[in-house]
C-alpha cells in the first residue's frame, strides 16, 4: 500500500499543545495514517514530537517551515529535522504580496537557490509550496512555471491538487511535469457550491479526476501522499478518516 500520511494544519484547533498532539495523532494512528506532516501546530519540542511519533508508530513525512527559518535558522532546522528522523520540508509560498511580479519572483528563485546546497548536504531538502497565486500571470509569465524551470533540482516541488485546480490548471499534469523531484503531494479535493463557489472536501467526494491523479503519483515516484483540508463541514477527524477510506478502498492507495 501507498505511504499515506495527515496533515496536521487539518487538526490545527486540536494541535495547541503537547497533550493536544499527543491526543491527535493517536487518534490518526487510528484511523490507519502512517505518518504527519508538521505544520500549523503549537509548539513542541522536536524530542518530545518523535516521542510521540514513535510511541504511535507513527513517522514524520515532512514539514512546513518558514523562509526566515530557512536563512537566519539552518542549523537549528537541519538539527530538528535530524531528531524527527524527517527528511523534507518546503515552504507555502512567500510574501508580501507586492513581490509577486516577475522581477519578484525571479528573486525569490534566486534567494532560494542559494539555500539548497546546505540543506541537501545536511540530508534535508527543501521543497516549494503551491497555492493558486501562483497561477496568476506576472508580466507574461505563470509563476509556477518559472519556479519549476528555474528552481535548483535539489528543491521539490509539493504540488497542491486543490489549488492547482483552483488556479485552473491540470493536477495530474503538474504532477507529472515534476517526476523524480515531488517525494511529497497534497491530496486535497474540490466541489462547488450552488451559489457556484469552489470548495474543499474530502478526497473522492469532490470533481478532481482522481484516477488520472493517481496514476500521476505513480509515474512521477511520489512517496507520501498527504491530506490536507483547510476548510470544510464536516468534522476535522471525520474528514481525515473519509479521505482515508476513499483513498484505500476506492483509489487502491
Amino acid at each position: 500500500m501507498a505511504l499515506i500520511a495527515a496533515q496536521l494544519y487539518t487538526l490545527r484547533e486540536f494541535c495547541k499543545t503537547p497533550a493536544d498532539i499527543a491526543t491527535s495523532c493517536a487518534r490518526v494512528k487510528k484511523m490507519g495514517y502512517d505518518g504527519v506532516q508538521l505544520s500549523g501546530i503549537g509548539a513542541i519540542e522536536p524530542t518530545e514530537m518523535r516521542k510521540i511519533l514513535d510511541g504511535e508508530g507513527l513517522l514524520c513525512a515532512a514539514t512546513h517551515r518558514s523562509l526566515d527559518q530557512m536563512e537566519n535558522a539552518a542549523e537549528e532546522l537541519i538539527e530538528e529535522h535530524h531528531i524527527l528522523g524527517c527528511k523534507y520540508t518546503a515552504i507555502g509560498g512567500f510574501s508580501p504580496k507586492e513581490d509577486w511580479t516577475r522581477a519578484g519572483w525571479g528573486a525569490f528563485v534566486t534567494r532560494y537557490n542559494a539555500l539548497a546546497a546546505k540543506f541537501a548536504d545536511a540530508g534535508l531538502r527543501i521543497g516549494y509550496h503551491n497555492h493558486s497565486h501562483e497561477f496568476a500571470p506576472a508580466e507574461g509569465i505563470r509563476p509556477l512555471d518559472l519556479l519549476i524551470n528555474t528552481l535548483d533540482e535539489r528543491v521539490w516541488i509539493e504540488i497542491d491538487t486543490y489549488w492547482v485546480a483552483h488556479g485552473g490548471g491540470d493536477p495530474a499534469a503538474y504532477i507529472e511535469r515534476v517526476a523524480g523531484r515531488i517525494p511529497c503531494v497534497h491530496f486535497k479535493d474540490m466541489t462547488i457550491t450552488p451559489q457556484r463557489a469552489q470548495k474543499m472536501c474530502e478526497i473522492g467526494d469532490g470533481n478532481l479526476n482522481w484516477p488520472r491523479i493517481v496514476q500521476a503519483c505513480r509515474y512521477a515516484g511520489v512517496i507520501w501522499h498527504i491530506v490536507e483540508r483547510d476548510s470544510g463541514d464536516m468534522d476535522a477527524f471525520d474528514s481525515l478518516q473519509r479521505s482515508l477510506d476513499n483513498m484505500r478502498e476506492k483509489m487502491g492507495l
